[in-house]
């Protein structure tokens, strides 16, 4: 299996004699896959827009570490990676956009990074196209100026299994061995049961590897070691935290959500309960083409004989996609980042080969084709990113007014939030945040009361709900849709 590996590993060290400075063909193709990179953040800073507010899940992990915000409640599936991530800014500002250009610099520089790793493997040209093809989803380029874990746990992975390779074909390659630690603990410290999903195949082919297998084994103790560790201290054990997290999740168990998949590639940023039309066939063509693709990848490289740098993305790719496809009842389509990116290289592979292969009179045809379609799939991208953005600034303008009329009402810090939006509310208002049922209960309506009588409290609705039993006797405000009850000043 790593003959592929072996055989380009040494066509490298061919091109590339370790006696002389990086010949030109080296350097142009480092700055191809920079060019790829740098694009990829100027179109997160293009059309994600610096100043889109921050989302439901990302007040969550910034106000972890932001020292003017009420930490918000913490559920037992997340994990403290993010709030790294944004701490060398949310810890000195509070400015948004300031967080989204620092994101967007950084998951470029990620991405180029994660290429980068399999230089040795494939052709620049490749790792290119492959990395053009992952930055150009609406779902990648809107996520990566987010702080949000899935698109790390998609670097990670891409970088991972390249180092992985390297390593496993040339036991002095330390840069990739180091590179696997540090690889698999960026996927553990953003979302530790992602990491041990897509890290399956390397355990198994590492078997008779021991210093590949205690490579990975030490990437996940170091990434996740801190989640056991606050399992064990803050939430009643591991084994009631995964209880917890597979609770919050629906309950982990047969749980076909391939059709909740395709529903979301829409610009649906959560599809729960994932209802409605499913969208249009130019919106869902890319998905079914992807795996095809991929397999023709998978067919060149065999015929090429190096078959491990192309059959490895593929296995991490499918035990990544497992869960969210078959054990979670409902979708988001930002859970398949870490799948694209594994499955981008061997597409970018089979695709050169389609255009490059023999085929006389038929190339020309071919290769026009294949253009058209990738111009049609990157239109089609970035009118859903539009769709979604737009989408999810109304959401944050909604938010925002509605903490605008919290303050008309006299609710302004220190003050305390309940019920529907609350903890995204209470963020654009200033205020704690807390829940007394659902999955980020935290308080009871007795803790709630008593700190009413303190300090400001409002209940938040949804549109035609009923307000909790503590707050029926609440004044009562509409704003929007939304219904406020606020507790009466003492």
């Amino acid at each position: 299996m790593a003959d592929g590996a072996h055989a380009a590993l040494a066509g490298a060290r061919r091109d590339a004699p370790s006696t002389a400075p990086a010949p030109p063909r080296r350097v142009r193709g480092d700055l191809l896959l920079a060019t790829v990179a740098a694009c990829f953040t100027l179109a997160q800073l293009l059309f994600v827009r610096p100043g889109l507010g921050l989302g439901w899940d990302e007040v969550v992990y910034v106000s972890q570490v932001a020292p003017d915000t009420p930490t918000a409640f913490f559920s037992a599936p997340r994990a403290r990676g993010v709030p790294l991530l944004v701490a060398p800014v949310a810890l000195w500002s509070s400015s948004t956009p300031l967080l989204r250009v620092y994101l967007a610099l950084l998951s470029g520089l990620g991405l180029y990074l994660a290429l980068r790793v399999w230089r040795p493997l494939f052709p620049a040209r490749v790792l290119a196209a492959a990395g053009a093809l992952f930055a150009s989803l609406w779902v990648t380029v809107f996520y990566g100026p987010q702080a949000m874990p899935n698109l790390w746990v998609a670097i990670g992975a891409l970088a991972g299994v390249g180092c992985f390779l390297r390593a496993r074909a040339d036991r002095r390659d330390r840069v990739a061995l180091w590179g696997l630690v540090a690889s698999v603990a960026l996927m553990a410290w953003m979302r530790p049961m992602d990491a041990v999903w897509v890290v399956l195949p390397l355990l198994v082919l590492a078997g008779r590897r021991p210093r590949l297998m205690l490579a990975v084994l030490a990437g996940l103790l170091a990434g996740a070691g801190e989640w056991v560790i606050e399992a064990c201290v803050g939430y009643g054990g591991l084994g009631q935290r995964l209880a917890d997290a597979s609770r919050i999740q629906g309950g982990l168990g047969w749980h076909p959500a391939v059709v909740d998949q395709l529903r979301s590639l829409a610009g649906r940023t959560l599809c729960r309960p994932c209802t409605g039309a499913m969208p249009a066939p130019p919106v869902m063509l890319w998905w079914f083409a992807l795996p095809l693709l991929a397999l023709l990848g998978l067919a060149v490289a065999v015929r090429a004989r190096r078959t491990a740098p192309t059959l490895l993305p593929l296995l991490c790719a499918a035990t990544a996609a497992f869960p969210y496809l078959f054990l979670i009842g409902y979708a988001a389509p930002r859970f398949l980042l870490p799948v694209y990116a594994l499955l981008a290289v061997p597409v970018a592979d089979a695709l050169f080969h389609l255009v490059t292969a023999p085929g006389g009179r038929l190339r020309p045809a071919v290769t026009a084709v294949m253009a058209l379609g990738l111009a049609g799939h990157a239109a089609i991208q970035y009118a859903v990113l539009e769709h979604t953005v737009d989408g999810s600034l109304a959401n944050r303008h909604k938010w925002t007014r509605t903490a605008a009329e919290l303050h008309r009402l006299g609710v302004r810090p220190p003050c305390l939030l309940t019920g529907h939006e609350a903890i995204p509310i209470a963020y654009y208002t200033g205020c704690a945040s807390a829940d007394t049922s659902g999955n980020n209960a935290n308080t009871t309506p007795a803790a709630v009361l008593q700190t009413a009588r303190r300090i400001p409290v409002a209940a938040v609705t949804e549109p035609g709900g009923s307000p909790p039993a503590y707050a029926r006797d609440w004044t009562a405000h509409r704003v929007g849709t939304m219904h406020l009850y606020v507790a009466p000043a003492t």
